[in-house]
């Protein structure tokens, strides 16, 4: 398996959403004292044959889900129950950090697997794992995994709602 970035075509605006999210600072989410492997954001991205899936939360509960491919869904953290999930989701990550290494190209998954890239103010912390070991709970990964698709749920709810 090789851990390089597979080559999707990114829809410009994914692109540029992707590359903000990875460059937020402390400041930016309300953290100004915010250090080291503090979590700023989680973007937990699965990889499928023809396109990667973002999802992204913040610190200050900014949500956004969408798709290498173009289109999703952006700014849902404004609902309260999706700005909730997406706090605890970037709370809980400060856990995670230590089994991630850090990576400044933060490339996407390949397909089948799952890439979860901690935003820090050191710089972005990536692991990847197989999306079947971590919906088989085969992973270390595997809580922060349900935990992201608990955010996911949220979103559902809201758009449906």
């Amino acid at each position: 398996m090789s851990d390089s970035s597979p080559e999707y075509e990114l829809d410009e605006s994914y692109a540029s959403l992707r590359a903000l999210a990875l460059g937020l600072a402390p400041a930016d989410v309300g953290l100004p004292r915010a250090t080291g492997t503090d979590v700023l954001a989680v973007l937990m991205e699965t990889g499928y044959a023809e396109a990667a899936v973002t999802l992204v939360a913040v610190a200050d509960g900014t949500t956004s889900l969408y798709f290498s491919s173009g289109g999703g869904v952006i700014g849902a953290g404004e609902a309260p129950e999706v700005s909730a999930a997406a706090e605890a989701l970037v709370a809980r990550a400060a856990e995670f950090v230590a089994g991630a290494a850090m990576d400044a190209q933060a490339p996407l998954p390949t397909p089948g697997h799952v890439r979860f890239t901690f935003v820090t103010p050191a710089g972005p912390y990536t692991a990847q794992a197989t999306e079947e070991d971590l919906g088989e709970r085969r992973h270390p990964f595997a809580e922060l995994f349900y935990q992201a698709h608990a955010v996911i749920a949220a979103l559902r709810e809201n758009a449906e709602g």
